[in-house]
């Protein structure tokens, strides 16, 4: 059993962070930021192709992580795989002892580095999580017999202020009866959100884990309010961070500010949830700042 599942059964507050893979072959940054959380989380996603653009794999970045005594969550999206190399990249995962595995649509090629990229969707969210139990079962989706059987703990994602958010309640239930165990949230800044999507959420089998993004700017914050779909940063945050650096001349000192002003935000939040039982645990999505996780972990008193 996986360190993602145990903690969740033991009743613990999980952690997760995400890593990215590099653009690359070197995975030194990643490999150091991989030490700076060890022992941190209880473990880390890896993402898949993040917003269409060509990486190295989520699955080689899954065996470093595990090299360097992280455990990984290999995400896995319909985008770029039909159900063949679908099957074939949960049984590699299977392989190296991937424990966990989050099933995702996949942002479309037309938003990413390769816009000339033909996308495949050969099977949605459902089809990745039902593949993966039809693998556990000992058999492909064709009914072939397999020979040695993979086992993951499934999760999903989805979004608390969706609308209507009904919408997500019925997606997440046809997730939780095609085998998923755990679901992380989009970002959430406000307390009420995630006190609404709790109440309507409460009868459901399955674990819930709160995103998190720490705030690094008061434009980030109103970039991610106007594009981002289901992210909502309220104003209160924002002033919080223009105030963190009222008087700082230096440009440089002035980024540090509301980048700990951010961490600080963040930790203030996670303690909150935490304390009202609001989710099971939550996602932290530090975005290229994978160093600063440890800072968040410790303003929120875990």
């Amino acid at each position: 059993m996986g360190l993602l599942k145990q903690a969740f059964e033991n009743g613990e507050f999980a952690v997760t962070s995400e890593m990215a893979p590099p653009k690359g072959i070197d995975f030194a940054h990643l490999r150091h930021c991989a030490q700076l959380i060890k022992g941190r989380v209880h473990a880390a996603n890896v993402t898949d192709f993040q917003s269409a653009v060509m990486r190295a794999t989520s699955l080689a970045t899954c065996k470093v992580l595990q090299e360097e005594g992280i455990e990984p969550v290999i995400q896995i999206t319909g985008r770029d795989r039909n159900r063949i190399a679908i099957q074939g990249e949960m049984l590699s995962a299977g392989l190296f002892g991937i424990p966990n595995m989050l099933a995702l649509t996949g942002d479309h090629t037309v938003v990413g580095d390769h816009p000339n990229a033909k996308a495949v969707y050969d099977l949605d969210v459902i089809g990745i999580l039902q593949a993966a139990e039809i693998l556990k079962s000992g058999k492909d989706m064709a009914g072939n017999e397999l020979q040695g059987t993979p086992d993951f703990f499934l999760g999903a994602s989805v979004t608390p202020r969706f609308d209507p958010v009904d919408a997500q309640i019925f997606k997440m239930e046809k997730k939780i009866a095609a085998g998923a165990k755990f679901f992380q949230t989009q970002a959430v800044f406000d307390i009420e959100t995630m006190r609404d999507f709790r109440e309507k959420t409460k009868h459901m089998d399955c674990k819930i884990m709160a995103g998190i993004i720490p705030l690094k700017s008061p434009g980030m914050a109103k970039f991610m309010n106007s594009n981002v779909p289901g992210i909502f940063v309220p104003d209160e945050l924002i002033d919080r961070l223009k105030a963190s650096a009222e008087g700082i001349e230096d440009k440089k000192e002035k980024n540090k500010a509301m980048v700990m002003e951010g961490i600080k935000i963040s930790g203030e939040f996670i303690k909150q949830l935490r304390e009202e039982g609001l989710c099971d645990g939550v996602h932290i999505m530090a975005i290229g700042a994978e160093e600063n996780v440890p800072l968040i972990v410790d303003a929120a008193g875990l």
